[in-house]
């Protein structure tokens, strides 16, 4: 069992939770945080999760970069993003379980990376996604200037990123930046439910989606075919598809294995 002191790790049910835990500072991103998310997310799959939740404690889902770790400016800020937030971030990207986040109050800045490099995006209505760099003389890090133009087309990423106005929940939902947006009282049952259900999915199969929708950015059209095709040939020698099409035939609901 690692020793955590930034985050908290509970595995139950094959459902992962991974909660950023330093709600003094709003759970904002220190180093000590980026290498334990780090280590959790190539944890979770070793351990046998089949679905990683990720969230915060208290009233924010992530505030971003800790601002008291840069006190005196930034000697050090290529380093940092290239040694700490890369790895952290590939360890989610990369992580072969569907990854979910529960986005509760404000995922500002780094935070707002942080949120939406998971897999699905459900956040509260009330909660907001602030690209705050600007604010502080800086650009958009941790690959968001990546993805957000891809979310969201590039006018409203630019609109996000320059004015760092606030985006909440319901419009995010609406702009296709996230998943859902659901009441904020009703975020971690709904997203419990959600995480349950995945985690007695064809693990395997989310795994390989994974994989081909992201590919799917880069790749032209004739190799995004092919490797459907290697991966829909990997899919049909599961257990999984064997479970899922006797289940169909017998009118009854597959008991996967993830296998």
């Amino acid at each position: 069992m690692a020793d955590y002191t930034a985050i908290r790790y509970d595995l139950s049910d094959g459902v992962a939770t991974i909660t950023l835990n330093r709600p003094d500072t709003l759970n904002s991103l220190n180093g000590p945080m980026r290498k334990e998310l780090t280590h959790a997310f190539g944890r979770a799959p070793a351990e046998g999760a089949r679905v990683v939740v990720l969230t915060g404690e208290g009233r924010s889902f992530c505030s971003g970069q800790d601002l008291g770790e840069t006190e005196g400016g930034l000697p050090d800020v290529e380093r940092t993003l290239r040694e700490e937030y890369e790895p952290m971030a590939h360890a989610i990207l990369n992580c072969e379980l569907p990854v979910i986040a529960a986005v509760n109050g404000v995922a500002a800045g780094a935070g707002a990376s942080l949120a939406l490099l998971a897999d699905i995006v459900i956040a509260g209505h009330t909660s907001s996604f602030v690209v705050a760099f600007a604010r502080i003389g800086l650009m958009p890090d941790v690959a968001l200037t990546y993805f957000l133009p891809k979310l969201v087309g590039l006018p409203r990423a630019m609109g996000m990123a320059m004015t760092t106005e606030p985006v909440d929940g319901v419009r995010a939902a609406e702009w296709g930046l996230i998943w859902k947006s659901v009441p904020d009282e009703e975020l971690m049952r709904y997203v419990a439910k959600m995480a349950g259900a995945m985690a007695k999915g064809p693990t395997r199969s989310f795994a390989l989606t994974k994989k081909a929708m992201r590919a799917g950015f880069e790749a032209d059209l004739v190799a995004q075919m092919k490797l459907e095709a290697a991966s829909q040939a990997e899919a049909a020698g599961t257990r999984d598809f064997m479970e899922g099409t006797t289940a169909f035939m017998q009118k009854r609901v597959p008991s996967f294995e993830g296998r």
